[in-house]
């Protein structure tokens, strides 16, 4: 029989034993399993503390299961398993099992300390309202808040709180409970209010004066009450105070200084984030992978490759053999640092020397590849990532669609589904810039149906995409619809609208919706210019495109450049003002480069102005020899005026040079399938009905008035045979094959890669009188919307 000084005697020496296993360290957490299996061995049944002790070791080793299995076999737990267990779970991330176990408490089981442990569960796994509504249900069961429970809740507060009136509420229980003067509770006090006042719907000057009276009136502050502060300045855009805070303190707070060189960056201020690092570096603060991290984005975003060398070689001197903890931040920093300057190589040869990787450094590389249009690279790349997470698929989709390859993007996107992956907004975002490029309204609008079901209807990001999708589809009715239900715009919502407006000829409701972006105190940016002068340019708003570009830098600060130099001479080309054209190319402060002789060309050819015209294309055959945009303007324009000897010149200077005319090609989307027509089509399947079919509608557009222009059959050829020319353009294929298969009175949508002839553009006026339809074209320029016999451009393009 086992003596009770046995037993005792053997407690005391298994309670020992577990002592040394308490060290938080790999090596004594290891110890416990051997120790355990001695008491079994000896049949020693523990119970009471050391039962405990043993839940809480297995716990903190991440043996969840062994510490579960014990518990279980407790026929009566005690509040210290319990709370040990539910602190376990909340490390583990699992709210649900730590939540269980405490509704399965009694009530006169539960102490302060267990409710602690439920909030902290709570609040270290961002469910703030559930830990306040626990701490709500502990004063209603008569159990005392102390120092830790309010430590905890507040932290659960900065993680949900909007209005001032959240703070004070627990500001007032604080005071209450008498823990109003315990530095760990006042900081946490502090870190609400200062996360409350970042909250759009609070008033950020108020909240912030509160936190500030609150470290005013500390009887003792740490080095946390000093951080908490001075970031919370740095958070809430008032970097004047923040620096004049860190000049307040003697303690050397490597956090505070690191927030913010990161608060100037955010903000664009390069040159004071490197004098913060600079003085930094001076008074010996320690420069860990934060302030590393920092300083070289803010060289990757201010374009400043050398200072971005000097920071890498620095590091390289002063952290020889870095942790892997401070090295793989970093060098993800520096990848990305190298490929926004150009040096994807570099990146690479990072990527290929790093001695561990993660996610992120995969991701960095593959964004290097993806947003210096090396595609090739990057879809290998993609394939052999060893894991891949839903910003890598985003990455891919989003830079398929951008750099042309529409439809992969598509499949791309279907494929991430199918690998189990739930589709977030971005990743939305990037399939509808996908069906914007392709022109695909239908597959548009199916994303757009499948973008509400899961949720995300109100994406910023998402909603952005879908008003260029049904703009670049030509359904510029629902775009705008679109963007007036949008819960949130930005400056890029309004841009894409505008653009919108003057993609379709809607000049006028473009400058009205400018104006009124200004009205609602939004900053127009370098591409809100661009959209509007644009719009003018297509509407023929000579004097309001002028006002928009005069006010640019006079009103905005914003200085011109060449893209908005072209957008001012095509304005003033376009309208036949060919000397205030050049009165602003001898304006521009710099060599006018080939977009704005380009614009020149373009009006020129508009109005036959021959002689300006060759000057304008032979400085483009000096910048861009190769293509072939030059050629056949010039040689369009030729062909306009009868000089065909003038003409084949050109066209042979073309063959020397070896430059390939990219061929007009149109397409229509017909029951979810592409159908591309290209000039003089014969390989299409049903392209002698379209022939037939086309051949009955210009007898009957002719009836009407309709004469078919053959000033642009650009071939010195007999009449009957231009006017047979005519009928073979790609556009009219297309138009003509979509009122033959889609149903009647269904809109005609087609798209073609160049700008639409001529007498393609006379004749479907009359085609859209004589079949009763609306028929819209898209070409490389902008939108036509054809109605009963006219044109949204009003014949202005």
């Amino acid at each position: 029989m086992t003596t009770p000084v046995f037993v005792r005697t053997e407690a005391n020496r298994f309670a020992s034993l577990l002592q040394i296993c308490c060290l938080q360290s790999p090596i004594s957490y290891s110890l416990v399993r051997p120790v355990h299996a001695h008491m079994i061995a000896s049949g020693f049944q523990p119970c009471g503390h050391i039962l405990n002790r043993l839940i809480d070791i297995y716990s903190k080793s991440s043996k969840l299961s062994y510490a579960r299995h014990l518990f279980d076999e407790i026929l009566q737990p005690d509040i210290v398993a319990r709370t040990t267990l539910i602190s376990a779970y909340s490390a583990a991330g699992n709210l649900r099992l730590a939540r269980k176990i405490f509704v399965e408490t009694p009530l006169s089981l539960r102490d302060s300390v267990f409710y602690n442990a439920m909030i902290t569960a709570y609040s270290h796994n961002h469910d703030g309202n559930s830990a306040i509504e626990l701490f709500c249900d502990m004063q209603r069961d008569n159990f005392r808040p102390d120092n830790f429970t309010f430590t905890s809740v507040l932290g659960a507060l900065a993680l949900v709180a909007e209005k001032e009136k959240h703070c004070q509420q627990l500001h007032c229980a604080v005071v209450k409970s008498g823990t109003g003067f315990v530095t760990s509770v006042l900081n946490a006090l502090i870190s609400s209010y200062v996360k409350c006042a970042a909250s759009p719907s609070a008033r950020s000057s108020s909240l912030m004066a509160a936190a500030r009276r609150l470290f005013d009136e500390m009887p003792n502050r740490d080095e946390l009450s000093w951080t908490t502060i001075i970031t919370g300045y740095v958070k809430n855009d008032d970097l004047d105070a923040a620096k004049e805070f860190l000049n307040g303190t003697c303690e050397k707070l490597g956090v505070a200084w690191n927030a913010i060189i990161s608060g100037y960056a955010h903000r664009g201020l390069y040159l004071e984030a490197f004098e913060m690092f600079r003085k930094m570096n001076m008074l010996r603060i320690q420069l860990d992978e934060f302030t590393y991290t920092s300083i070289i984005s803010v060289c990757a975003n201010g374009g400043c490759f050398r200072l971005g060398k000097e920071v890498h070689s620095y590091f390289l001197k002063n952290m020889a053999n870095p942790a892997p903890d401070i090295s793989l931040p970093v060098n993800n920093a520096l990848i990305t640092f190298y490929w926004k300057c150009g040096k994807v190589d570099v990146a690479q040869e990072i990527f290929n020397k790093m001695p561990a990787r993660d996610l992120v450094s995969w991701n960095v590389i593959l964004s290097g590849y993806v947003n210096v249009g090396c595609m090739d690279e990057a879809k290998c790349f993609f394939n052999k990532m060893p894991e891949k997470n839903l910003l890598s698929w985003i990455i891919m989709i989003s830079g398929l669609a951008q750099s042309g390859f529409a439809e992969e993007g598509l499949k791309l996107f279907n494929q991430m589904k199918l690998q189990g992956f739930e589709p977030c907004d971005y990743a939305f975002a990037g399939a509808i810039t996908s069906c914007s490029v392709l022109g695909s309204l239908e597959h548009g609008r199916q994303l757009h149906s499948q973008l509400v079901r899961y949720g995300h209807e109100s994406s910023l990001s998402a909603g952005n995409a879908l008003i260029t999708m049904y703009a670049r589809c030509g359904v510029v009715d629902a775009a705008h619809c679109l963007f007036i239900n949008m819960p949130c715009v930005d400056a890029v919502s309004w841009n894409a609208m505008i653009a919108a407006l003057g993609q379709h000829g809607q000049g006028i409701q473009a400058i009205e919706l400018f104006e009124e972006m200004l009205k609602e105190g939004i900053l127009p940016d370098r591409i809100s210019f661009l959209t509007v002068i644009s719009a003018c340019s297509h509407a023929g708003l000579v004097k309001e495109g002028r006002r928009y570009f005069d006010s640019m830098y006079g009103n905005h600060g914003i200085i011109p450049d060449e893209d908005h130099y072209a957008r001012v001479i095509d304005l003033l080309c376009r309208a036949g003002k060919f000397s205030e054209a050049k009165e602003v190319m001898e304006s521009v402060p710099f060599e006018p480069g080939a977009p704005i002789w380009e614009a020149l060309l373009a009006g020129c050819r508009i109005h036959g102005n021959i002689d300006l015209g060759i000057e304008a294309a032979e400085r483009l055959f000096e910048l861009k020899p190769q293509h072939d945009g030059t050629y056949v303007l010039l040689s369009n324009m030729y062909a306009v005026a009868g000089r065909w000897d003038d003409m084949a010149k050109v066209r042979k200077l073309m063959r020397d040079r070896g430059v390939k005319k990219e061929p007009g090609c149109s397409w229509i989307q017909v029951e979810n399938k592409i159908h591309a027509f290209l000039v003089g089509d014969a390989k299409h399947p049903e392209v002698q009905q379209v022939y037939n079919y086309l051949d009955q509608l210009v007898l009957e557009m002719k009836k009407i008035g309709y004469v078919p222009d053959t000033k642009y059959v650009l071939h010195d050829t007999e009449s009957d045979l231009k006017e047979h020319d005519l009928s073979t353009h790609s556009e009219k294929l297309a138009v003509a094959y979509g009122l033959m298969k889609l149903p009647h009175g269904a809109t005609v949508r087609v798209f073609k890669n160049l700008r639409i002839c001529g007498d393609c553009h006379n004749a479907f006026k009359f085609m859209s009188k004589v079949v009763g339809r609306e028929i819209v074209v898209r070409d490389g320029k902008r939108f036509h919307h054809f109605r009963d016999g006219g044109c949204s451009c009003g014949d202005y393009w």
